[in-house]
């Protein structure tokens, strides 16, 4: 038996698991690690790859979510990249999308330079700080199971959904999806918008 708050998930299996009950859900991911975690389970134009901005993930997903009500939006992002946007919680609590759901996987480390630990190691609880903004659902996961209990909360809860995956911090092979930025927008537009991207 694995010891309760162990830390034994491998974040491209956890990602994988997520997203392969995504749908059409639009995808919007934080700079880094969950970009190349997305981009290894396969590109597919509902992919917005946030290239920098590091804090801005969840907002973006908060607007995009907004704007198209009828589709489920889904942000994967790291536990830095959150701790630095935190103050999206609140807003994102008040404007209350009930199609957003936001996942962050979480190593207690900064990937992108040179894997120094958290805050998250340190103890603050991001689902802790989402819930007291006002999420409705908001959990960390640890296991398997408890991975396979949110993944369908995410996509079919009334949101704000809000899950914290801790992970192992190990390394994956970096998968890297195209950089160029205009072409990363004209496809998302076009997926969202249809016809109406060009008008």
């Amino acid at each position: 038996m694995t010891p309760q708050n162990e830390i034994i998930l491998d974040r491209r299996a956890s990602v994988a698991r997520i997203l392969a009950d995504r749908g059409d859900a639009l995808l919007i991911t934080g700079l880094g690690s969950t970009t190349w975690d997305a981009a290894a389970v396969g590109d597919h134009p509902n992919n917005f790859y946030l290239w920098g901005a590091m804090g801005g993930a969840a907002v973006l997903g908060l607007g995009v979510a907004l704007a198209q009500p009828q589709r489920r939006v889904l942000v994967i992002t790291g536990d830095g990249e959150m701790l630095m946007g935190l103050g999206g919680l609140a807003t994102i609590a008040v404007q209350r999308p009930g199609n957003l759901s936001i996942v962050v996987i979480d190593n207690e480390s900064y990937g992108e330079t040179g894997m120094q630990k958290t805050h998250t190691h340190h103890g603050v609880d991001l689902a802790g700080c989402a819930a007291a903004a006002g999420f409705p659902v908001s959990r960390t996961i640890y296991s398997r199971d408890e991975l396979e209990d949110i993944v369908s909360l995410l996509y079919a809860a009334t949101g704000p959904v809000f899950a914290v995956v801790k992970v192992a911090a190990t390394a994956a092979p970096t998968v890297l999806p195209s950089r160029d930025g205009p072409y990363l927008k004209d496809r998302f537009r076009s997926a969202v918008l249809g016809d109406r991207a060009t008008g």
